[in-house]
Protein backbone atom coordinates (compact mmCIF):
# COMPACT_ATOMS: atom_id res chain seq x y z
CA UNK A 1 0.00 0.00 0.00
CA UNK A 2 1.34 3.46 -0.88
CA UNK A 3 1.98 6.05 1.78
CA UNK A 4 -0.90 8.34 2.63
CA UNK A 5 -1.13 11.59 4.54
CA UNK A 6 -3.76 13.04 6.88
CA UNK A 7 -5.61 16.23 6.01
CA UNK A 8 -3.68 18.33 8.56
CA UNK A 9 -0.33 17.44 7.00
CA UNK A 10 -1.65 18.12 3.51
CA UNK A 11 -3.19 21.45 4.53
CA UNK A 12 0.11 22.54 6.13
CA UNK A 13 2.11 21.49 3.09
CA UNK A 14 -0.20 23.45 0.75
CA UNK A 15 -0.49 26.51 2.99
CA UNK A 16 -4.23 26.03 3.43
CA UNK A 17 -6.43 25.61 6.43
CA UNK A 18 -8.12 22.26 6.94
CA UNK A 19 -11.46 24.05 6.55
CA UNK A 20 -10.39 25.48 3.17
CA UNK A 21 -9.36 22.05 1.93
CA UNK A 22 -12.68 20.57 3.07
CA UNK A 23 -14.56 23.47 1.42
CA UNK A 24 -12.71 23.02 -1.87
CA UNK A 25 -13.60 19.33 -1.78
CA UNK A 26 -17.25 20.06 -1.01
CA UNK A 27 -17.64 22.43 -3.98
CA UNK A 28 -15.73 20.15 -6.37
CA UNK A 29 -12.58 22.23 -6.76
CA UNK A 30 -10.50 19.33 -5.46
CA UNK A 31 -11.39 15.65 -5.84
CA UNK A 32 -12.89 13.77 -2.94
CA UNK A 33 -10.21 12.28 -0.72
CA UNK A 34 -10.00 8.60 0.10
CA UNK A 35 -11.03 7.71 3.64
CA UNK A 36 -9.42 5.43 6.17
CA UNK A 37 -11.32 2.92 8.30
CA UNK A 38 -12.20 5.69 10.73
CA UNK A 39 -13.62 7.90 7.96
CA UNK A 40 -10.71 10.36 8.05
CA UNK A 41 -9.42 11.83 4.79
CA UNK A 42 -6.15 10.38 3.48
CA UNK A 43 -4.14 11.70 0.54
CA UNK A 44 -1.55 9.83 -1.52
CA UNK A 45 1.38 11.21 -3.53
CA UNK A 46 -0.73 11.57 -6.70
CA UNK A 47 -3.36 13.49 -4.73
CA UNK A 48 -0.66 15.83 -3.39
CA UNK A 49 0.68 16.48 -6.88
CA UNK A 50 -2.78 17.34 -8.21
CA UNK A 51 -3.55 19.53 -5.20
CA UNK A 52 -0.29 21.43 -5.71
CA UNK A 53 -1.20 22.04 -9.35
CA UNK A 54 -4.67 23.24 -8.34
CA UNK A 55 -3.19 25.63 -5.77
CA UNK A 56 -0.90 27.09 -8.45
CA UNK A 57 -3.90 27.57 -10.72
CA UNK A 58 -5.72 29.37 -7.90
CA UNK A 59 -2.66 31.46 -7.05
CA UNK A 60 -2.36 32.59 -10.66
CA UNK A 61 -5.94 33.82 -10.74
CA UNK A 62 -7.87 30.93 -12.28
CA UNK A 63 -11.48 31.14 -11.07
CA UNK A 64 -12.63 28.31 -8.79
CA UNK A 65 -15.25 27.25 -11.36
CA UNK A 66 -12.50 26.70 -13.94
CA UNK A 67 -10.36 24.83 -11.42
CA UNK A 68 -13.35 22.60 -10.68
CA UNK A 69 -13.69 21.97 -14.43
CA UNK A 70 -9.99 21.10 -14.61
CA UNK A 71 -10.46 18.68 -11.71
CA UNK A 72 -13.44 17.09 -13.46
CA UNK A 73 -11.35 16.65 -16.61
CA UNK A 74 -8.50 15.08 -14.62
CA UNK A 75 -10.94 12.50 -13.32
CA UNK A 76 -11.83 11.60 -16.93
CA UNK A 77 -8.20 10.73 -17.69
CA UNK A 78 -7.12 10.08 -20.38
CA UNK A 79 -10.24 11.36 -22.15
CA UNK A 80 -10.01 14.84 -20.58
CA UNK A 81 -6.47 15.57 -21.75
CA UNK A 82 -7.33 17.70 -24.83
CA UNK A 83 -9.71 19.88 -22.81
CA UNK A 84 -7.22 20.22 -19.93
CA UNK A 85 -4.53 21.26 -22.37
CA UNK A 86 -6.79 23.90 -23.90
CA UNK A 87 -7.78 25.20 -20.47
CA UNK A 88 -4.14 25.44 -19.38
CA UNK A 89 -3.06 27.16 -22.60
CA UNK A 90 -5.81 29.76 -22.22
CA UNK A 91 -4.87 30.34 -18.58
CA UNK A 92 -1.18 30.63 -19.48
CA UNK A 93 -2.02 33.36 -22.02
CA UNK A 94 -3.91 35.26 -19.32
CA UNK A 95 -0.94 34.95 -16.95
CA UNK A 96 1.46 36.18 -19.66
CA UNK A 97 -0.76 39.22 -20.25
CA UNK A 98 -0.89 39.92 -16.53
CA UNK A 99 2.91 39.67 -16.25
CA UNK A 100 3.29 42.11 -19.15
CA UNK A 101 0.91 44.58 -17.47
CA UNK A 102 2.75 44.25 -14.16
CA UNK A 103 6.11 44.71 -15.89
CA UNK A 104 4.87 47.94 -17.51
CA UNK A 105 3.54 49.14 -14.15
CA UNK A 106 6.84 48.29 -12.44
CA UNK A 107 8.70 50.43 -14.99
CA UNK A 108 6.41 53.39 -14.22
CA UNK A 109 6.85 52.92 -10.47
CA UNK A 110 10.63 52.59 -10.83
CA UNK A 111 10.64 55.78 -12.88
CA UNK A 112 8.75 57.63 -10.15
CA UNK A 113 11.11 56.31 -7.48
CA UNK A 114 14.08 57.50 -9.54
CA UNK A 115 12.41 60.90 -10.12
CA UNK A 116 11.60 61.46 -6.45
CA UNK A 117 15.04 60.28 -5.33
CA UNK A 118 16.65 62.71 -7.76
CA UNK A 119 14.42 65.55 -6.52
CA UNK A 120 15.60 64.99 -2.97
CA UNK A 121 19.21 65.54 -4.00
CA UNK A 122 22.18 63.70 -2.56
CA UNK A 123 22.23 65.34 0.91
CA UNK A 124 18.49 65.08 1.48
CA UNK A 125 18.44 61.50 0.21
CA UNK A 126 21.19 60.45 2.68
CA UNK A 127 19.43 62.22 5.57
CA UNK A 128 16.19 60.39 4.85
CA UNK A 129 18.08 57.08 4.89
CA UNK A 130 19.60 57.92 8.30
CA UNK A 131 23.08 58.69 6.96
CA UNK A 132 25.08 61.80 7.77
CA UNK A 133 25.83 64.35 5.08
Amino acid sequence: MSESYPIGDVADRLGLSIDALRYYERIGVVPRAARDAGGRRRYNVDDLHLLEVLIHLRDTGMPLAEIAEFTRLVQKDPDGVPERLALLRTHREAIAEQIARLTRSMRVIDGKIDDYTERLGPAESRMRKGQSA
